[in-house]
């Protein structure tokens, strides 16, 4: 996945403000953005994602663009086709695992239909191993199935990119190592290209080919990025 970003924005709250220059380009398939809590990695996976617009810039994914200052192009989130996984899965509590899933084919906010069989979705049941529990709330399954629920979901549109938020932050340190065993796995069976952003570096370690490291809005010691296990 070849990611180009070049932006700026400003946030502002009282007296106080924030500033994120982030200048990147990387060719990884696994990139992870390190950084501690209020460093702005948030803001950079949302302004990728179409969901927070910089103030300038430029944002490139896969030689498409997506965000262009100059251009005054600026792609909502949908025409993006990048899979956005929030960091509690944002799973709908009152819908079932196959219509979570289904829901990632909708255009608009109605809900699938409880026994919906779509061919896309079946076969994400059987990739993911959620056939089992297909008919289950998110409230009956366990942390492992709630993630492939909202992976599945995230994926059943065909992305360009998979961009996760610290999608382990809420675990505890056991089940934080499994799933982030099980995502390492799925994503190198799946190939999609994986854009993480943490502030955990056993995340990086695992999961980043490439990792670059942002600090108070800006990229740090950008030319040492670390390597992880291939």
């Amino acid at each position: 996945m070849r990611l180009e970003v070049d932006i700026h924005k400003t946030l502002r709250s009282a007296n106080r403000s924030f500033q994120l220059r982030v200048s990147l380009q990387s060719d990884s398939q696994r990139l992870v953005i390190l950084g501690p809590s209020g460093a702005g990695k948030s803001l950079l996976l949302k302004a990728i994602a179409g969901l927070m617009r910089p103030d300038q810039g430029l944002v490139r994914v896969g030689g498409v663009t997506l965000f262009d200052s100059a251009a005054r192009l600026d792609l909502p989130p949908r025409r993006r086709q990048l899979a956005y996984l929030f960091q509690d899965y944002a799973l709908f509590p009152h819908l079932n695992v196959r219509q979570n899933i289904a829901f990632g084919l909708r255009r608009g906010w109605l809900n699938p239909r409880p026994g919906a069989n779509e061919p896309v979705v079946e076969r994400w049941l059987d990739a993911f191993q959620l056939r089992a529990v297909a008919e289950q709330l998110p409230a009956e399954l366990s942390g492992g199935q709630r993630q492939r629920t909202a992976l599945a979901r995230a994926l059943v549109a065909e992305p360009r990119a998979l961009l996760l938020d610290e999608p382990f932050s809420a675990l505890d340190a056991q089940l934080r190592t499994h799933m982030r065993r099980e995502l390492d796995a799925l994503q190198r069976s799946l190939g999609v290209p994986m854009l993480l952003i943490t502030h955990d570096p056993e995340d990086a370690e695992l999961l980043g080919d490439e990792v670059v490291q942002l600090r108070d809005g800006a990229l740090v010691d950008a030319e040492e990025s670390f390597h992880g296990r291939d």
